[in-house]
């Protein structure tokens, strides 16, 4: 495989850049922190549980609904760098705001982590499009998965470790009354400060493109009209449309397991220490089986390996509705069986299906109508799995059907329901052999 490109290099590194928002705000350190704020604020475990899966949901309807519009706008002349900047600023900026959060204020905690997302996740339909631009198809898989594997080790792993490193030294390497506010603080403003550096050189090599003729309302009439006739066209394409719905449902899962899983052990009494480590340990371990899964789809396909990732997550649904059920004494090696397996395919499974749908699209000019779709249906997908995952136990527990504990049991197999459903719509999906599959 011939070296990386700058447009390439630069492209990648904002995957490296990006990456510590996924492990910090949205795996790790805010929900764990969050747990810790809400309980302060008078709210049980399963409150906060079903907060932060309606937090989550109510960012990823906001998404849903104009992801394909901002990407009709990013394909606009003079769009595609503006809207990025301004995207990765809010994320930023509401990043390094939670700094000053209070202790109690889970509310105002919520509110940032939901414009942290609309910034990061609208950036990302941007950052996404670019994809069939940057590179050649053949070599899409490897770009895509070289992305996600430099979040993992780079992104996902430095700063998260470094906070830890603050956190370890705050607390006296004794967790048990939770994470000390000053680490916490320290960890956000690494977050933002290394997101913010780190996505420069993707901002200084992303062309500006042609000047708009379209300016103020011009501008976004026009993006509504292309929405609508790239909704029409969109509908032409069969396997773009089948692999939409099948994605619809299982990266759902993936992603409900990203959000949701700290919260979901640490609820049935996984210590911060085992967490923190685990959380550590995916990310290095997530560097290499990317890249492996980016080689094994240049052997066997694209579409064959997102089966094996697919299965995969079946697996790790399976445990993790058994998790709440078994003995105490067994609870984490189950948790360290789950997290070994989320290790080996979630960099994997993500960056497949965003270069296999890059080699769908029929025209590289019309990438961000596309990908805005593809964000589209993404986040529609977020909305229904958190929530699922936060609201069954915490209605099993209201209607007496189980106890806060055995309750979580109720959501993981929701979860489970949907990687069976995406694994059997993808095998739907028409084989075509003029596509990278």
């Amino acid at each position: 495989m011939k070296r990386l490109t700058r447009t390439e290099k630069s492209w990648v590194l904002y995957d490296w850049a990006n990456s510590v928002q996924s492990t910090v705000i949205a795996t790790a350190i805010f929900p764990l922190w969050f747990g810790q704020v809400a309980r302060n604020g008078g709210l049980s475990d399963t409150q906060a549980t079903f907060w932060l899966g309606t937090a989550n949901t109510v960012y990823a309807v906001i998404i849903a609904l104009f992801a394909g519009f901002l990407g009709t706008l990013s394909d606009l002349p003079g769009n595609r760098k503006r809207l990025f900047v301004r995207f990765w600023a809010l994320g930023v900026s509401a990043v390094a705001a939670m700094i000053f959060v209070g202790n109690d204020q889970w509310g105002l905690a919520l509110l940032l982590y939901i414009l942290c997302f609309l910034g990061y996740s609208s950036a990302n339909i941007v950052y996404d499009a670019t994809l069939p631009s940057i590179t050649t198809p053949e070599r899409m898989d490897m770009v895509s998965s070289l992305g996600f594997g430099y979040g993992y080790i780079g992104g996902s792993t430095i700063p998260f470790v470094l906070s830890l490193a603050v956190i370890a030294l705050l607390s006296g390497m004794n967790l048990s009354n939770g994470l000390p506010t000053l680490g916490v603080k320290f960890s956000f403003a690494l977050t933002a400060l290394w997101w913010g550096l780190f996505s420069i050189p993707f901002i200084r090599h992303l062309p500006p493109g042609e000047v708009s003729v379209y300016q103020g309302r011009a501008s976004w009439k026009a993006g509504f009209h292309r929405l609508v006739k790239t909704f029409r066209r969109i509908r032409e394409h069969k396997r773009v449309v089948l692999f939409l719905i099948a994605y619809f449902f299982y990266i759902d899962g993936v992603n409900t397991i990203i959000k949701m899983a700290s919260n979901f052990a640490d609820s049935l009494g996984v210590s911060f220490m085992i967490l923190l480590g685990v959380l550590v340990g995916i990310q290095i371990l997530a560097f290499p089986f990317t890249l492996l899964y980016g080689r094994l789809a240049g052997r066997f396909g694209a579409k064959t390996m997102l089966f094996v990732g697919i299965g995969v997550y079946t697996l790790i649904t399976a445990l993790g509705t058994a998790m709440p059920l078994v003995p105490e004494g067994a609870v984490v090696p189950v948790f360290l069986t789950v997290a070994l397996l989320i290790a080996s395919s979630q960099g994997g499974i993500q960056a497949l299906s965003r270069s296999y749908y890059a080699s769908l699209i029929p025209h590289a000019d019309s990438s961000g109508e596309f990908f805005g779709f593809y964000n589209t249906m993404g986040k529609f997908a977020a909305i229904l799995g958190p929530f699922l995952m936060g609201a069954l136990p915490r209605f099993a527990v209201v209607l007496g059907l189980a106890n806060e504990k055995h309750s979580y049991s109720f959501g993981a197999a929701a979860i489970l329901l949907l990687f069976i459903v995406g694994g059997v719509l993808l095998a739907r999906t028409a084989q075509d052999s003029s596509s990278s599959v």
